[in-house]
């Protein structure tokens, strides 16, 4: 890859300002400060991330242009070791959209566990992609940061690929579905899997299912490190993902294990609503979560979630 997007503190952790910048190599260099070597960019697009996703059809080359130059000439800017800086998550989503049941595995796993019947072609058993809405804002976490555990004696990890919407888009053609990402990152959707369902509520209701207080508590979105480019993703449907638990391997799958691709959960999102730059879409988990091994997130753990080409996303459990 050239380049990575990320959103960093400049200054110290208390009064220090948030900045859009580019991963290098293993510096960091203020995006603002890159955009001088774009002659045609506007440096005050390049202040942060979210202007720039919100731009991304045009800002996309000049960050290229930028990063090329950078790459050809390290030291023509002033950087900052990418160990130890404190990063933010890249952007703060629109929305969030998360896919459910949308690995093979995933769902062969769970079928185990609740001794359901193994469905031969899950996309013929649910013919659709399936999506719900995780909150943002009060959910997000960057990397190293800590999530208090909500009270949750079933706090689960879920490593996921996350697509990042750069372009407004609706009703895509699947062949088109792809052309709206600006790029991927990692998220970690944290569940809190005791809350699947309301017990005092009959099971037949359909206010039975308590999507907000399993998957929309505080802390329940660590999101990052950094956003890389699509273009420097040569298959979405072919990258690596796994977790680990305090060193512990948990996942260890492949986004071709997914049951519905990424553009064909961003068309038919897009045949629901229009998807906006900025928007978020996680894009499911594979097995190997802890409702499967009976084990749960407690204060003191150390989750680590990979994506190939991509990187790592570190949260501590308080």
């Amino acid at each position: 890859m050239s380049y990575q997007l990320v959103t960093y503190v400049k200054g110290s952790a208390t009064t220090g300002s948030e900045r859009a910048g580019l991963i290098i190599g293993e510096r960091i260099y203020d995006a603002r400060a890159a955009s001088r070597l774009a002659p045609r960019a506007d440096a005050v697009l390049w202040d942060d991330c979210h202007t720039l996703v919100a731009n991304w059809k045009v800002q996309a080359p000049l960050l290229e242009q930028a990063a090329r130059a950078i790459a050809a000439k390290p030291k023509a800017l002033a950087s900052l070791p990418r160990a130890g800086a404190r990063l933010r998550p890249p952007i703060v989503p629109r929305n969030i959209y998360f896919a459910g049941a949308n690995y093979r595995d995933h769902v062969a796993e769970m079928a185990r566990v609740l001794g359901l019947p193994q469905d031969a072609d899950p996309r013929a058993a649910n013919p659709r992609p399936w999506h719900s809405l995780k909150a943002t804002g009060s959910t997000l976490r960057g990397d190293g940061d800590s999530t208090a555990n909500p009270g949750s004696p079933m706090l689960d990890w879920e490593v996921e690929l996350a697509v990042v919407i750069g372009v407004q888009a609706k009703d895509l053609a699947l062949a088109d579905a792809l052309s709206c990402v600006a790029g991927y990152s990692v998220a970690n959707d944290l569940s809190a899997r005791e809350h699947v369902s309301r017990p005092e509520v009959a099971a037949a209701s359909p206010f039975r299912w308590d999507w907000i207080a399993q998957k929309s508590f505080d802390g329940a979105c660590p999101f990052g490190p950094a956003i890389t480019p699509a273009q420097a993703i040569a298959d979405p449907m072919k990258l690596g993902l796994k977790t680990w638990v305090n060193g512990e391997l948990m996942q260890d799958s492949n986004t071709s294990q997914m049951i519905y691709s990424v553009a064909e959960q961003i068309a038919y999102l897009s045949s629901r609503i229009t998807l906006l730059p900025g928007d978020v879409i996680l894009t499911g988990t594979p097995a190997g979560v802890g409702m499967a091994r009976k084990r749960f997130l407690k204060a003191g753990d150390h989750v680590k979630c990979w994506v190939e080409g991509i990187g790592e996303l570190n949260t501590m459990i308080t």
